[in-house]
C-alpha cells in the first residue's frame, strides 16, 4: 500500500481563506501538549508566549524592531516563490548586506554627514542583491539547484562576517571581543518616538515595501510576469516572458530587502557588527511568507504573529524557565501546520493497493464461479 497526492480539480476558496488560522490553531494545539510534556500549564505559558510580551508600550515598540526585518524579507521572498523560484538564502543575503552597508562607519567612523545614513542603506540594499545574484547567475546559466546553492552560501556569509569581526575590522579599543566600533551618530537609524521606547524607521521601511510590492504584483506588468512564469512557464514562454530574466529579477529584488533589513538592523538596534546580528530572521521569514499567503500586505500580519513568538521566546526563558529552543519548535510546528494545510487544500489523499488488492479478489469470484458451472 502506498499513499498518493491527487490534485484536486478545484481548491475550496473558504479553506484557502481560513487556512492560517487552521494552521495557528493547530500549532496552538500541538504547542499545549508541548508544554504538558514539559510539566508547564498551557494557559499560562500561552500567557507568557502571547499576552505578557505586548503588555507595555515599550514592548510594542520591540514587537516593530523583531517584525521589520521579518516582514522586509518575507516580502522579498514572496516574489520569488510566486516565480516557482526558490530562494532560501536570504539569511546570508542579509548578513552580507550588513557587512557592505557598514563599512563606512566602520572604515571612516570620524565621518559624520546626513548622506551616511542613506549611503550605508544603499549600499546595504547592493550587497544583498549582489550576493543574491550568485544563485540567481548558476541557476540562469547552469540550471543548478537554486535552493542548494542560496542554502549552502548563508554559511559562507556568516564564517565571513566571523572572520570580518574578529580580524580586520575588530575595534582596536574593544578589549578583545569580536565587534566593530560603535557607528556614529550619523550612521543611526533614528527612532520612531524616541520618548516611548525604541522603534525605528525599519518598522516604516518595512511598510513602504510591503506596499510597494503589492502594487507591483496586482497593478504592474512585471508582476504579472511573475504569476503567469509561477503558475504556468510554458503559457509564459508563449507569451514571451523570459525566464532566466525573471530568476534576476526575483533574486535581486529579494536579496535587496534582505540586505536592507540586515543594515536596517545593524544601523537601527545593534549599532555596530557582532559575530551574530540575526536570531535566524531569513528562515523564519520563510514562514512569514506561507503564513501570509504569499501576499504582501498579509505578510505585515504575519511578520507581526512571528515577531510576538520571539519576544514571547525570550520571556518565557524568564518566567518559565525553558529553552530557547522551544520558540523554535513554535515556529517549526507552524511552518509544518501551515504547508500541511496547503498541501490539503490543493491535494487530496488517495490510498493505493487496498483498493486494487479488493478488485482484484472481486474479479477472482466469477472466474471461480464460471469453472463450477463447467
Amino acid at each position: 500500500m502506498r499513499v498518493e497526492l491527487v490534485k484536486r480539480p478545484q481548491r475550496s476558496a473558504l479553506f484557502s481563506a481560513l487556512s492560517p488560522f487552521i494552521a495557528f490553531a493547530l500549532t496552538m494545539a500541538a504547542g499545549a501538549i508541548l508544554f504538558l510534556l514539559l510539566g508547564i500549564n498551557p494557559i499560562s505559558a500561552f500567557y507568557t508566549y502571547f499576552i505578557s510580551p505586548i503588555s507595555e508600550v515599550w514592548q510594542l515598540h520591540e514587537l516593530t524592531i523583531k517584525a521589520a526585518p521579518l516582514i522586509l524579507i518575507a516580502v522579498g521572498l514572496a516574489v520569488c516563490y510566486r516565480a516557482n523560484i526558490w530562494n532560501i538564502g536570504a539569511e546570508g543575503q542579509l548578513i552580507m548586506g550588513a557587512i557592505v552597508g557598514s563599512a563606512i562607519p566602520v572604515m571612516f567612523p570620524a565621518f559624520e554627514s546626513p548622506i551616511v545614513l542613506p549611503l550605508c542603506l544603499l549600499l546595504g540594499m547592493l550587497g544583498g542583491a549582489a550576493y543574491a545574484a550568485i544563485p540567481a547567475v548558476l541557476k540562469a546559466r547552469f540550471n543548478t539547484n537554486e535552493i542548494l546553492t542560496s542554502l549552502m552560501l548563508v554559511y559562507v556569509a556568516q564564517l565571513f562576517l566571523d572572520w570580518m569581526v574578529r580580524g580586520p575590522w575588530r575595534d582596536p579599543q574593544g578589549h578583545g571581543f569580536p565587534q566593530t566600533v560603535m557607528f556614529n551618530d550619523s550612521a543611526t537609524l533614528p527612532a520612531l518616538f524616541p520618548v516611548a521606547g525604541r522603534a525605528n524607521w525599519g518598522f516604516v521601511f518595512a511598510l513602504v515595501a510591503a506596499l510597494a510590492v503589492w502594487i507591483l504584483m496586482t497593478r504592474l506588468l512585471r508582476g504579472f510576469e511573475v504569476r503567469v512564469l509561477g503558475s504556468s512557464p510554458r503559457a509564459g514562454r508563449f507569451a514571451g516572458f523570459n525566464f532566466n530574466r525573471m530568476v534576476f529579477f526575483t533574486f535581486m529584488l529579494s536579496g535587496a530587502l534582505a540586505g536592507l533589513a540586515g543594515i536596517s538592523e545593524v544601523t537601527g538596534a545593534i549599532n555596530q557588527l557582532q559575530p551574530t546580528i540575526s536570531p535566524g530572521y531569513g528562515f523564519t521569514a520563510i514562514i512569514v511568507a506561507f503564513l501570509g499567503r504569499l501576499n504582501p500586505l498579509g505578510i505585515v500580519a504575519a511578520g507581526l504573529v512571528l515577531a510576538l513568538t520571539y519576544l514571547g521566546g525570550e520571556a518565557a526563558q524568564t518566567a518559565l524557565g525553558i529553552s530557547d529552543k522551544v520558540a523554535r519548535v513554535f515556529q517549526g510546528m507552524l511552518l509544518f501546520f501551515v504547508l500541511g494545510c496547503d498541501t490539503l487544500i490543493h491535494y487530496r489523499i488517495r490510498f493505493v493497493g487496498l483498493g486494487a488488492k479488493a478488485r482484484g479478489e472481486s474479479e477472482a469470484v466469477p472466474a471461480a464461479k464460471l469453472e463450477e458451472v463447467h
